[in-house]
C-alpha cells in the first residue's frame, strides 16, 4: 500500500515542475502558510511531479553541443558580479570586529527566500539574476563600505578559487615561510620522505608547492627524484594513447548514454566560475571522464564524479598561472602544457577513485555504508541531534548521500575543498575513512541551527544549503581538528558504536 501511495504521489500531477497553466499564476504565499512537520506532510503538500520525458533526449547524438549551449566567460563573469552585489549587504554585517563571518542565524536569512525565485550557489540559495536590476538601490555607498572594513581581509565569495594567502591577504608570515622552506627541502631530496611530507601536508600545503606535493602524496609520482620526469612522460603518453584508442567510441551505441550524461553534467560543474565554462576546459573534462568511465566498467560514469576532477585541474593549472585562476583563459597556454595538465588530472583523479570505487558501483554500497556509519556515529556523539532528526522524520540519506557522493564539494567553496584535500591526501585512507569523521564534525558545526528548526522542511532546507560561502582556511582547519578528535576517540573503539 505504501508503495502504491508513493507511485500515485509522483504521478499525481503530469505537469513539468516550474510550469503553470496559462490562466493561472503561481501563488508563492501558500508555501509559507503552513510548514510541514514530518516528511509525510511535506510530501503531501508538494505539487511538483518530476516526470522524466525521455522524448527530449531522442535527438541526442554523440557530437558536442553548439558553443551557444555553454554560457560565455563574459556572461558568467557578469553573473558572479551580480551575486557579489547581492551579498554586499550581508558583507556589512559580516565585517564585525570580533568575527570574520556573521552569526549563523543571520546568515540563514538567505534560506528564507522563496525557493522558486532562488538559485543555488555552493550549497546556498541566493536571489536569481532576474532580480539584480531591482535591487541595485540596496548596494552600499563607498562611505558605508569604508566604515565596515573588517580587521582581517574578507575571504572571497563563491567564485573565488584562490586561498587566503594568494588573494590579497597580508604577506607571508615567518611561520608560513618556514613551512614553505621545509617543503622545498623535502621535495629537493634525492628520495623524498613521503611520510614526512604527509606529516607536513596535514596542516595545509603552501600554494607554491601544492602541485608537485599532490602528485607525490597521491602516489602518481615516485619518491625518487631522478625517476619523476621519466614517469611523467610515460604516464602522459599512456593517457593520450587511451584517447586515441577509445575516445572515438563515444558515439557508439554501447557508450552513447555514458557520453550523453557526461556531456550534460559538465556545464553544471561550478557554473559560477568562468574557468569551467570555457569550451577548452569542458572538452578536457569530457575526455577525462569518458576515458575513466570506459576503463572502469564496474562503475562506469556516475553523477558526482565530474566534481572530483575540478580540484586537481585547478591545482595543476595554478602551476602555470600567477593571476586569478578563476578568470584565466586556458586556451592561452601552450598546447603541450594543456595536455600535461589534463593527463595529470586524469591520473590523480583515478588514484582517488581507486580508493572509493565502491561508492559508485551498482546501488552505491560504499555510500550506503558510510551514511549508516555516520548515523551511528552521530547517535553516540550527540544524541540530541540524532533524536531531533528522528522526531521530524529526517533520514540521514536525505542530506548525507551528497556529502559522501561529492566529498562535501557541493557544501564548501572550491578553495575550501582544495585545503581539505591537502589533509585527505596526507591522511591514511583520507577519502574513504577520515571523510566520515569530517562529515560528523561538519554536522556538529551546525548543532545550534539544527536544534532551532522545528519542522521537516526547514531542517532539510538547512542541511542541503549550509551557509559556508565565507569559509576559508581557518574554518577548514578547525573542522579538520574536530574530525581528528572524533577519529581518535571512535575509530579504534568499535564498542562506542554499540548502544
Amino acid at each position: 500500500m505504501a508503495t502504491d501511495n508513493r507511485i500515485n504521489f509522483w504521478r499525481r500531477n503530469p505537469k513539468v515542475p516550474g510550469r503553470y497553466p496559462k490562466d493561472t499564476k503561481p501563488k508563492f504565499n501558500n508555501l509559507k502558510s503552513k510548514k510541514a512537520c514530518s516528511f509525510h506532510e511535506f510530501a503531501c503538500s508538494t505539487n511538483d511531479a518530476w516526470d522524466i520525458d525521455d522524448e527530449e533526449d531522442e535527438n541526442f547524438c554523440g557530437t558536442p553541443f553548439p558553443a551557444s549551449f555553454a554560457p560565455s566567460v563574459e556572461e558568467t563573469t557578469a553573473s558572479v558580479h551580480n551575486q557579489k552585489l547581492r551579498h554586499q549587504k550581508g558583507d556589512t554585517e559580516s565585517a564585525l570586529p570580533h568575527s570574520l563571518t556573521p552569526p549563523r542565524n543571520e546568515r540563514h536569512g538567505l534560506q528564507k527566500d522563496n525557493p522558486s525565485e532562488c538559485e543555488r550557489v555552493n550549497g546556498k540559495f541566493v536571489k536569481s539574476s532576474s532580480d539584480a536590476d531591482l535591487n541595485t538601490s540596496s548596494v552600499r555607498s563607498p562611505l558605508q563600505k569604508q566604515q565596515s572594513l573588517p580587521v582581517r581581509p574578507i575571504i572571497p565569495l563563491v567564485a573565488r578559487i584562490s586561498d587566503q594567502n594568494a588573494s590579497g591577504a597580508p604577506p607571508m608570515t615567518v611561520r608560513e615561510k618556514s613551512r614553505l622552506d621545509k617543503f622545498k627541502q623535502l621535495l629537493a631530496s634525492p628520495n623524498t620522505d613521503l611520510e614526512e611530507l604527509r606529516k607536513h601536508s596535514w596542516s595545509g600545503i603552501p600554494r607554491e608547492v601544492r602541485p608537485i606535493t599532490w602528485r607525490l602524496v597521491s602516489g602518481y609520482l615516485p619518491a625518487n627524484k631522478e625517476r619523476r620526469e621519466l614517469v611523467l612522460k610515460r604516464k602522459r603518453e599512456e593517457y593520450f594513447g587511451f584517447i586515441e584508442q577509445y575516445y572515438h567510441s563515444r558515439t557508439d551505441e554501447h557508450y552513447k548514454d555514458t557520453y550523453r550524461q557526461i556531456h550534460i553534467d559538465i556545464p553544471r560543474t561550478n557554473p559560477l566560475i568562468p574557468l569551467f565554462q570555457q569550451p577548452a576546459v569542458q572538452e578536457v573534462f569530457e575526455r577525462i571522464l569518458f576515458i575513466w568511465a570506459i576503463r572502469h566498467p564496474a562503475s562506469g560514469y556516475v553523477q558526482g564524479i565530474n566534481d572530483l576532477v575540478t580540484p586537481f585541474f585547478v591545482v595543476f593549472l595554478s602551476e602555470f598561472v600567477t593571476e586569478d585562476v578563476e578568470n584565466f583563459d586556458v586556451a592561452a597556454l601552450p598546447l603541450e602544457t594543456q595536455r600535461n595538465i589534463e593527463a595529470d588530472s586524469f591520473w590523480c583523479m583515478s588514484k582517488l577513485l581507486d580508493g572509493i570505487q565502491d561508492n559508485y558501483t551498482f546501488a552505491q554500497p560504499g555510500i550506503q555504508n558510510k551514511v549508516k556509519a555516520l548515523e551511528e556515529l552521530v547517535s553516540r556523539i550527540d544524541a540530541d541531534i540524532h533524536n531531533h532528526f528522528k522526531k521530524y522524520e529526517v533520514e540521514y540519506l536525505q542530506f548525507a548521500f551528497r556529502w559522501m557522493n561529492n566529498l562535501l564539494m557541493r557544501e564548501l567553496p572550491l578553495r575550501c575543498t582544495i585545503r581539505l584535500w591537502d589533509t585527505y591526501q596526507a591522511e591514511a585512507e583520507g577519502f574513504s575513512h577520515f571523510h566520515l569523521y569530517v562529515c560528523a564534525a561538519f554536522l556538529m558545526e551546525w548543532r545550534k541551527e539544527i536544534l532551532c528548526m522545528a519542522d521537516f522542511q526547514s531542517l532539510l532546507m538547512l542541511l542541503q544549503n549550509l551557509p559556508t560561502i565565507h569559509w576559508g582556511n581557518e574554518e577548514v582547519g578547525l573542522l579538520l581538528a574536530e574530525a581528528y578528535r572524533l577519529k581518535y576517540m571512535f575509530a579504534d573503539a568499535p564498542s562506542h558504536y554499540k548502544r
